[in-house]
C-alpha cells in the first residue's frame, strides 16, 4: 500500500456553552462528511482543530467543546482527532487552574508534541503559539521591552520545536527521518496577513499583535526539520502561501533543491463563521500522484478547500476555477517507501502472524528485481535490498505462529538463512569486509542512496564477478525452492516478471 493520510483541518470554532453553534457545527459536520467521502479506505484520516475551541475557557464552553469532539469522534468518519490552544483558548490568567485550565481540561499541548503515524509515515507536530505572539497584550500597550521579551519566547518556540524532534529522530521511527512527512500544527501564523488592525484598534504597527515576533527563526526552525506544511488558524481567513527559503544545513556550494527548501502555510478561517466572518475548512490528502514517474513513486499534497460565504448555509469548493476544485502541491522530494519497510510496519501491528499473512508478505518481500536474473547486477541495490528483507523477515519469523506446520516453520528458518548467504555475497562484490557488514546489520535504518554512495560497487581485489554472479543466481534458485513449500512459485533467480519493485 502507498503511503497515504488525511487531514480535515477545522479552525476557531469559539463555542461559549450556550448551544447556539450547535447547528452550525451539525452543518459543518455534514459538509466534511461530504469531503471526506472518497477517502474511507485511508487508515490514518485526521481531526485536527487549530486553536480557539471555545470563546472563552469557562467550564460550559470547555465541556461544549468536549461534546463536540466526541460527535466528531463518533462518526467513525476519523481515526484520531488532535488539537492546539488559541489565544481565546487561555484568555483569563486568572482562570488557568482546575476546570478552568485549556490545556489540561482538553489536553493540549503546552509546547510542542509529536505525533507519530507509522503507516503513512506522517510526523503531526503540535506546537502552542500562545506565548510566542502578541495577542496577550492586546488590551494595553506595547512598550519595547514587552515587544522583545516576546520576541525571546518565539524564538524559544522554535528552540522546543527543534528540541521535541531531536536531530536525529525519535526510537519509534519506522524509517529515516529523512523520509518522513512532516505537517506542523499552530494557530498563529507565523507570518503577517496584513489587515492593518494593529493600527487601527491599538496605534501600534500593522500585525504585530497578530502573528509570531520572530517568523524568521520559527522558519529556520521549520525547514531544518523538513517541515513539508504548516497549518494554522486564527485570523478568520483562507489563505495559501508558499515560502523558499535557504536550507540551514545546505553549504555555500549548494544550489538548486540542495540549498532552496519551500515551506507552504495553509490558514484556515473560522469553521462557524464567527462574528460573521466566511466559514470554513480545509481537507488535505497526501498520497501517491497519477503521475508516474521514472524515479519512483512520486507524491503530492491535494488540498481542497470549502468555503460558506456570510449568511449562507452551504459550504462548496472555494477553489471553483480548478477542474476539480483541488490544489496540487508537490512534495518537494520523493517519498516512496521501499516495501520491506511497509511490510515490517505491518507486521509489528500484528501479534500474531497466519500462514496465509505470512504468503502474503512472502510474496512482497521477494517479488522484486533483485531477486531476478535480470542481466548485469547491480550489487549495491541488491545489498539494500538483501538488507531490508532480512530485517523484515526477521520480525516475519518472530510472529509466525509456532502452532503453524512444523515444515513451514522451517521454511522461514531457511529462508532467513538464504537471504544472509546473499547479503555475503553483495557484501562481497562490493568490497565490504565482514566487519564493516556487522556494522550495517546492525543499522535498522537504511538509506539506498547513502548506501550506494558509501560503496559504489567496485569489486574487491581478487573477487570472480562472473562466478559471484553465478552463485548469486544459484542461491536465488534455492530462495525459490524454499518458498514454494508456502505454495508461492515466484520464479526466483529467473527472468523478473513486468513492474517489479526495485
Amino acid at each position: 500500500m502507498d503511503r497515504s493520510f488525511v487531514i480535515a483541518q477545522i479552525s476557531d470554532l469559539h463555542l461559549d456553552g450556550s448551544g447556539r453553534l450547535l447547528a452550525t457545527i451539525e452543518a459543518l459536520g455534514a459538509a466534511i462528511r461530504e469531503g471526506m467521502a472518497g477517502f474511507a479506505d485511508i487508515p490514518d484520516r485526521i481531526l485536527l482543530i487549530t486553536g480557539d475551541l471555545v470563546d472563552d475557557p469557562t467550564p460550559r464552553a470547555l465541556d461544549e467543546a468536549l461534546a463536540v469532539m466526541a460527535s466528531f469522534r463518533q462518526t467513525g468518519l476519523f481515526t484520531d482527532i488532535q488539537a492546539v490552544a488559541g489565544n481565546h483558548d487561555v484568555k483569563r490568567p486568572s482562570q488557568r487552574a482546575g476546570r478552568h485550565d485549556v490545556y489540561d481540561y482538553l489536553h493540549l499541548p503546552r509546547t510542542s508534541k509529536s505525533v507519530y503515524y507509522r503507516q503513512a509515515g506522517l510526523d503531526l507536530v503540535l506546537l502552542d503559539s500562545n506565548r510566542a505572539s502578541l495577542t496577550t497584550l492586546a488590551s494595553g500597550a506595547i512598550d519595547e521591552k514587552a515587544y522583545n521579551a516576546l520576541v525571546a519566547d518565539s524564538a524559544r518556540l522554535s528552540v522546543e520545536l527543534a528540541g521535541s524532534m531531536g536531530p536525529a529522530g525519535r526510537a519509534d521511527y519506522a524509517e529515516p527521518t529523512e523520509n518522513l512527512v512532516r505537517v506542523l500544527a499552530l494557530h498563529h501564523h507565523p507570518l503577517p496577513q496584513a489587515t492593518g488592525e494593529g493600527k487601527r484598534f491599538l496605534g501600534v504597527p500593522d500585525e504585530p499583535l497578530m502573528y509570531l515576533a520572530a517568523p524568521a527563526t520559527f522558519l529556520e526552525a521549520a525547514t531544518s526539520l523538513n517541515v513539508n506544511l504548516v497549518l494554522h488558524g486564527h485570523r478568520h481567513v483562507e489563505g495559501l502561501t508558499r515560502y523558499s527559503i535557504p536550507d540551514p544545513r545546505a553549504t555555500r556550494s549548494a544550489s538548486g533543491e540542495a540549498f532552496w527548501r519551500t515551506i507552504y502555510v495553509l490558514s484556515c478561517p473560522s469553521s462557524t463563521g464567527q462574528a460573521g466572518d466566511d466559514a470554513g475548512f480545509n481537507i488535505i490528502h497526501f498520497g501517491p500522484s497519477s503521475q508516474a514517474s521514472s524515479q519512483g513513486t512520486a507524491h503530492r499534497f491535494a488540498i481542497a478547500r470549502y468555503s460558506r460565504p456570510r449568511n449562507d448555509g452551504a459550504f462548496r469548493l472555494l477553489d471553483s476555477n480548478l477542474p476539480d476544485g483541488v490544489i496540487r502541491l508537490p512534495a518537494g522530494r520523493d517519498f516512496s517507501r521501499d516495501p520491506a519497510v511497509q511490510s515490517a510496519i505491518e507486521i509489528a501491528s500484528c501479534a500474531v502472524l497466519k500462514r496465509d499473512q505470512v504468503a502474503g508478505l512472502a510474496r512482497r518481500l521477494l517479488a522484486r528485481r533483485a531477486f531476478y536474473a535480470g542481466g548485469e547486477v547491480d550489487w549495491p541495490g541488491a545489498l539494500y535490498t538483501y538488507l531490508v528483507t532480512s530485517y523484515a523477515w526477521a520480525d516475519l519469523d518472530g510472529k509466525f505462529g509456532r502452532s503453524e506446520r512444523k515444515h513451514e516453520i522451517e521454511v522461514i528458518v531457511a529462508v532467513k538463512s538464504l537471504l544472509r548467504r546473499l547479503i555475503e555475497r553483495a557484501a562481497e562484490m562490493v568490497d565490504i569486509d565482514p566487519a564493516q557488514l556487522d556494522e550495517l546489520r546492525a543499522k535498522r535504518l537504511l538509506n539506498r542512496d547513502d548506501l550506494r554512495r558509501e560503496w559504489p560497487g567496485v569489486p574487491g581485489a581478487g573477487v570472480d564477478g562472473v562466478a559471484m554472479a553465478q552463485q548469486r543466481l544459484q542461491l536465488l534458485r534455492d530462495l525459490n525452492g524454499q518458498v514454494t513449500m508456502l505454495g508461492l512459485d515466484l520464479g526466483l533467480g529467473g527472468e523478473p516478471p513486468p513492474q517489479t519493485a526495485p
